[in-house]
């Protein structure tokens, strides 16, 4: 079990041009050619099985190659944020003890500022993958053996490096197949960013049924409603704030789109947002939930036959639950003392987890490993959450951001939720900050809707009419944006740390 068999069956079975991206069209077979020329040009460079390549690039059909590349040359990928500072670049190339950095034309001169230091230098994905002598066979790993290591954005420390193996990667690329009825006729839209998992699943899943693939090198609202429309997309998977901004588009409704399924998954998103997508694109939406530890899907709200039976308003709340478990994952909800707390929608615990598609560990951080596994071998999730009789979870924050106002806990979601169903509200994060007496207060962070207007009092008023008053912020930060992680997450530790305080 290797992920290079995806590309070799595609280019075995597959004809026509399926990657497309701009006036670049390629076939699986000369896809699969050039990432083994491009595994011969590492080869050349001193790169040997087991060793970690580097991967610092925007969304692209070199980014997809560069994955099944490393395989092809028995090494882990490693996938670079490109948000990143380089100071935090070099951080984790060193930590990985990456052998050569492959990048773009757009990260070109970052890369041989980083490249020097790297045994194998850098190395221009657009000459690795051109046209020459490529390996006569793959040199595969076992299937246990690491595939791809991904950095946690490392919002409150020193980013952890998670290790995906083979066989977590090609258990979850096929498990997604099934759940998600993909097929040689879907049109997938590499959208979301390629070196995080929110979208870097496809790669895989979607060559698995020779699928298409179509690439939107860097996110902005307009250019991803293009792409739809001028690929006929059929499915994607975006992160929330993506499908806020593409929304709230003024001709976003007018297009004609062929999406099927519209997936969201990444962070929590609010009922109001699932309403307006649904309007929009007149297509299925399925949430998800998951983790980089867990390559990524662990739940998915694709409805069972009872619950399509519901009236379409009823069909809609569950769409909007986080979901019930993917295929091959185990999961419990428990409280502090690992006992299953009873599925009645209400009581609130963690999500833990366990199945073939949960990593095996950090990389060289044995301490980080240990820690994050119970007893029975569970991953802790770090994720609070309900279940109900039906097997469905419904996230309610994470532990971390839960506040705690005296002797009450607010879960920020509930409130954001609520902020969301403001007509003025484009975005919006709550989160704890000190308080002398409460010990914390619920306050939240807004960036309004072009040409909308509300005051902090107005919103603080919104909410105390739909929710307990201490539930209610206490104070309210207009911002132009809100801080983001390189996936798209809203960084909350920042705005706990003061960013955007006037």
């Amino acid at each position: 079990m290797n992920v290079w068999q995806f590309l070799a069956d595609a280019a075995a079975s597959s004809s026509g041009p399926r990657l497309r991206q701009g006036g670049r069209r390629l076939d699986y077979a000369t896809a699969a050619a050039g990432a083994l020329a491009a595994a011969a040009r590492l080869e050349a460079r001193g790169v040997r099985p087991g060793d970690r390549v580097a991967c610092l690039m925007d969304n692209g059909l070199d980014h997809l190659l560069a994955y099944y590349a490393a395989a092809a040359a028995g090494a882990v990928l490693v996938s670079l944020n490109t948000r990143l500072a380089a100071a935090e670049l070099r951080t984790i190339l060193e930590h990985s003890g990456s052998a050569l950095l492959l990048h773009d034309d757009a990260h070109a001169a970052t890369a041989h500022a980083l490249g020097s230091g790297l045994r194998g230098g850098c190395l221009a994905a657009a000459t690795a993958t051109a046209a020459g002598p490529g390996l006569a066979s793959p040199r595969l790993a076992a299937a246990d053996a690491p595939a791809q290591i991904y950095y946690t954005s490392g919002t409150t420390g020193t980013p952890k490096g998670v290790v995906l193996t083979h066989r977590n990667v090609a258990t979850h690329a096929r498990a997604a197949v099934q759940e998600l009825g993909l097929a040689a006729g879907d049109t997938w839209a590499h959208i979301a960013p390629m070196f995080h998992l929110a979208d870097a699943w496809a790669v895989f899943a979607v060559t698995a049924v020779g699928g298409h693939h179509v690439f939107l090198p860097r996110f902005a609202p307009r250019s991803a409603l293009d792409l739809l429309v001028a690929e006929r997309v059929t499915i994607t998977n975006l992160v929330p704030t993506m499908l806020t901004l593409m929304v709230a588009e003024p001709d976003a409704a007018g297009r004609d789109y062929a999406l099927r399924t519209m997936l969201s998954g990444g962070a929590p998103i609010a009922p109001e947002v699932v309403r307006q997508l649904l309007a929009t694109f007149a297509c299925d939406y399925v949430q998800t939930y998951g983790m980089t530890e867990t390559s990524p899907y662990l739940t998915l709200s694709l409805l069972s036959p009872e619950l399509r039976r519901l009236p379409p308003e009823e069909q809609l709340r569950w769409k909007c639950k986080t979901g019930r478990p993917f295929h091959g994952v185990e999961l419990r909800v428990v409280d502090a003392a690992g006992r299953p707390v009873p599925a009645d929608d209400r009581t609130v615990g963690e999500i833990r987890v366990k199945g073939p598609t949960v990593t095996p560990g950090y990389w060289q951080d044995p301490a980080a490993t240990a820690a994050a596994f119970d007893a029975d071998g569970f991953l802790r999730t770090g994720d609070l959450a309900t279940i109900d009789a039906h097997g469905y979870v419904d996230i309610v924050d994470r532990l971390k951001d839960v506040v705690k106002s005296g002797a009450e806990s607010v879960y920020s979601i509930e409130v954001e939720n609520v902020l969301y169903r403001h007509p003025a509200v484009l975005e919006c994060a709550v989160f704890g900050v000190p308080d002398p007496v409460w010990g914390e207060r619920v306050a939240a962070a807004v960036v309004l809707r072009s040409g909308a207007a509300a005051t902090a009092d107005e919103l603080i008023g919104f909410c105390r009419r739909q929710i307990a008053h201490y539930k209610a912020p206490r104070e309210v930060r207009f911002l132009g944006a809100l801080p983001r992680t390189g996936s798209g997450k809203i960084r909350k530790q920042s705005l706990r740390d003061g960013e955007g305080r006037a």
